[in-house]
């Protein structure tokens, strides 16, 4: 996509994750750990590219290699779906196996908010077949 908007990343020492764009335009972030430079990291890259949000965006959040999603991870996590931009996002988010996906809904499970579209997968061609369906598909 030529009209992409710029990724404003740029890898620091000791933060765990990457990113990149796709082909759609939205961003792929791969994650190595969430230690709280991470975490901090992140979240200020997030609301970033919140901030002229104006339409649909696909992104992709492969924590496959993660060992430990911790609470505080999830909960930045909601705060971020929580800010009114994230409407116009579609996220996939995978992770290692069904007990790290469990994980995330007990405790996404109270939270508040209609943010972003999203899913947690297991399987990375799975998310990655969401992703690209058609707005009226996602019923």
């Amino acid at each position: 996509m030529s009209d992409s908007k710029p990724l404003m990343w740029t890898p620091r020492p000791g933060v765990g994750y990457t990113a990149f764009r796709r082909p759609d335009g939205g961003m792929t972030l791969v994650f190595r750990d969430l230690s709280e430079s991470t975490l901090t990291d992140w979240r200020e890259f997030a609301f970033a590219h919140l901030l002229d949000s104006d339409r649909l965006t696909r992104n992709l959040y492969d924590l496959r290699t993660v060992e430990n999603i911790s609470e505080r991870a999830i909960k930045l996590a909601i705060e971020v779906n929580n800010d009114p931009a994230t409407r116009n996002l579609r996220v996939a988010v995978v992770v290692k196996n069904d007990a790290a996906r469990d994980s995330i809904l007990n405790v996404a499970a109270g939270a508040v908010g209609g943010g972003a579209a999203m899913r947690i997968f297991t399987d990375l061609a799975e998310a990655e077949a969401w992703l690209i369906k058609p707005m009226e598909q996602m019923v």
